[in-house]
């Protein structure tokens, strides 16, 4: 159906028939949409978790392996280098087989090689095995994200996208809750394996709770499967639906071939802007926020705790406590996204995001370079990891995971997600890997200003190819009328 033209009538109920796209849209957010959300969103949660435990890990597998710098940097970055794979080449298959078959697949990945973890006998393995765990959670990426913007309703949804993406945060307390549990029971150099094991338990309950997910009615509509997407449709709209030439349409034609894995139409001139916009300043939020993130407490370590006469495992716990501490900080700037983002817009959050990470991870370096040092300048310390988890949160780490659910295609989406989840990933890795090796080289305060320039390019990329989602519908500012607006800037 297109712009004002009126819906057809049900001949059995009497009732207007709504295309599909536009029926989701206008739905009110309703008990379906809150458990499909929550089943999708949980997957998110197990990166988190991940993202904190490893962290906790890392001083324990290089003392019980005897790591490198480089070594501890590779296991790090082993499991987001899977997810780079994951999300940048297995998930377009999203795109194609459907979001549902994904859904069943990434989980039974992530419990196998969580469990093969355990039992890891020197680095290499460990990096094995991390890497292919990262293929499961970099799948769950894409998909978990395009399955919510897809049944969401465009009143909303840029907050209950964010939401989802909050769901990291819970993973995140969860890993500092387990790393200090499991440190204080276990006060052992092996109880990295119970750590990085214990992710098992919440995958397990999310696959039993995900049988029930119904595929995306998007997705259906434009495969061919028009009954099962009008009976989901209609469930989750509480209205008679129709699909219609609108919704069947598709941006690009279906890829074969290795063209499955690497979708061309990203890359094309009506495309190319979004692919810049969404997988640019994603990439260079994730070196700061896996950096930074993953080494908190090995850089409290260097700045505040190092040099007291206390034993290692004393001193990781140290460290452990004071990070979890500060991760308290994360939930807060989630609710601040989730609270502004429909309000305020994608743009400005991201934007400010930017910029108060910039502001927070010079103070940290300053702290570091005041006499005395930043053991002096405890305070200063607290309140630039407090700030810097804050803006993170409240701006780019929640906006650019829900921009590239909006701005791309139905068709393409998984796999315009995917990219861009894909670099910014490689930027996890890169911010990871290379971490602990110039932490050693250059310094701290060198190495914070260092990922402070790179918040400041987010920020210039997101203020030049901006387009704000707000207050439009998933097909206009996605697919349907992409042609049109490509060419143009959109307003902030």
């Amino acid at each position: 159906m297109t712009a004002g033209s009126t819906p057809e009538a049900d001949t059995d109920s009497g009732k207007l028939r709504l295309p599909l796209g536009i029926a989701l849209d206008r739905a009110k957010f309703g008990r379906l949409h809150r458990a499909f959300w929550m089943l999708a969103a949980l997957g998110i949660m197990l990166d988190g978790f991940d993202f904190f435990i490893i962290g906790v890990a890392n001083p324990l597998i290089a003392k019980d392996f005897g790591a490198s710098a480089a070594e501890t940097g590779l296991i790090s970055a082993a499991a987001i280098l899977g997810a780079v794979f994951g999300a940048g080449l297995l998930g377009p298959l999203g795109d194609r087989i459907g979001r549902k078959k994904i859904f069943r697949f990434d989980l039974i990945l992530f419990v196998v090689f969580s469990l093969l973890c355990i039992v890891a006998w020197d680095v290499w393995s460990l990096v094995f095995f991390r890497f292919m765990l990262g293929v499961a959670v970099g799948l769950d990426y894409p998909i978990a994200a395009s399955y919510m913007a897809e049944i969401l309703p465009s009143k909303g949804r840029g907050r209950w996208l964010v939401a989802g993406f909050a769901m990291q945060a819970v993973g995140i307390l969860l890993g500092a809750v387990v790393g200090v549990v499991v440190l204080s029971l276990l006060p052992e150099v092996f109880s990295w394996r119970v750590m990085l094991g214990f992710g098992v338990i919440p995958a397990l309950v999310i696959i039993f709770l995900r049988r029930g997910v119904p595929e995306s009615p998007r997705w259906l509509a434009q495969n061919g499967h028009e009954e099962e997407a009008v009976e989901v449709a209609e469930k989750l709209a509480g209205c008679p639906v129709e699909v219609t030439a609108e919704d069947r349409r598709r941006s690009a034609p279906v890829p074969e071939g290795l063209k499955a894995f690497i979708q061309p139409a990203l890359f094309k001139r009506n495309m190319i802007r979004r692919t810049i916009f969404t997988a640019g300043p994603w990439f260079l939020m994730d070196i700061a926020t896996y950096g930074v993130g993953i080494f908190t407490p090995t850089l409290i370590a260097a700045m505040v705790v190092s040099g007291a006469d206390t034993t290692f495992i004393a001193d990781d716990l140290a460290s452990i406590e004071a990070t979890a501490l500060l991760d308290i900080f994360l939930p807060v700037g989630f609710a601040i996204a989730i609270l502004l983002v429909d309000r305020a817009g994608r743009i400005p959050l991201q934007l400010t995001g930017f910029a108060g990470m910039t502001v927070a991870l010079c103070l940290l370096a300053v702290a570091e370079l005041l006499p005395g040092g930043a053991d002096s300048h405890l305070a200063l310390v607290l309140v630039g990891f407090a700030l810097f988890n804050t803006f993170m949160n409240a701006g780019p780490n929640a906006t650019t995971f829900a921009l590239p659910a909006e701005v791309f295609p139905s068709d393409i989406r998984a796999a315009g997600h995917g990219f861009a989840a894909a670099c910014a990933k490689l930027g996890a890795a890169i911010g990871v890997f290379f971490f602990p090796i110039l932490l050693n080289d250059i310094g701290t305060a060198a190495l914070l200003f260092v990922v402070a320039g790179c918040t400041t390019l987010g920020f210039a990329i997101t203020a030049i190819f901006r387009i704000e989602p707000k207050g439009r519908s998933l097909d206009e500012v996605s697919g349907q009328q992409a042609a049109s607006i490509a060419a143009r800037m959109t307003p902030p």
